[in-house]
């Protein structure tokens, strides 16, 4: 009983996630409250606030879902440290980050929320603190490949793995706000992969 009590529970939370994203996606995030988001899971308010405290929880818990897993694939990426193309390694991260958004609607969705339907501002700047701790976070495993690839003499001695690794993720970052944007396919979505291979062939040595 316990059991089904806390499956139930997480099921009804995830269905406030899942209309949230949808009510944030049709309406952006600053026009959209809790008894929106309520109407569209079918719940109460009361059952909202028993799992999140307030939007800014929740929104939170949106980013998560999407956010963790690119973190916990770019932890598999390091764990193959017998790999002899750690450039290779890279751009296969980035192309697979392609890959999910073009297979999930979730995450697709998700990433328009965050780079176009959102404000950053008052109570959502703790979350922007948040999204930019993670791009770090992204951005130093990404600079350990590429520490990896110069001990393997696929760089230029010259070549400094930090400035790669932040030039990389400012590339892929842009890359992102443009493909999310690009709704109609006409413009990045489709040369997406080609312009990360572009990417990470620049820097072979």
């Amino acid at each position: 009983m316990v059991r089904q009590t806390k499956e139930n529970a997480e099921l009804t939370r995830q269905r406030i996630i899942d209309a949230a994203r949808e009510v944030f996606l049709s309406r952006g995030v600053s026009r959209t409250s809790m008894e929106l988001i309520a109407a569209q899971a079918g719940v109460t308010r009361g059952a909202i606030y028993w799992h999140f405290s307030n939007k800014t929880e929740l929104f939170s818990a949106l980013r998560e879902q999407v956010l963790l897993p690119l973190i916990d694939r770019m932890d598999d990426s390091l764990l193959v440290v017998n790999n002899d193309d750690p450039l290779g390694q890279i751009g296969k991260f980035l192309s697979g980050t392609i890959d999910v958004l073009n297979e999930s609607s979730d995450t697709r969705q998700t990433f328009e929320i965050m780079m176009v339907k959102c404000e950053y501002v008052e109570e959502l700047t703790a979350v922007l603190e948040q999204t930019l701790c993670n791009c770090e976070r992204i951005s130093k495993k990404i600079e350990q490949l590429y520490e990896r690839a110069k001990s393997k003499g696929q760089l230029k001695s010259t070549d400094s793995p930090s400035i790669l690794a932040m030039d990389t993720h400012l590339f892929f970052s842009g890359l992102m706000h443009l493909w999310v944007k690009d709704i109609d396919n006409k413009h990045y979505r489709k040369q997406a992969l080609d312009l990360i291979n572009n990417h990470i062939n620049l820097r072979r040595k």
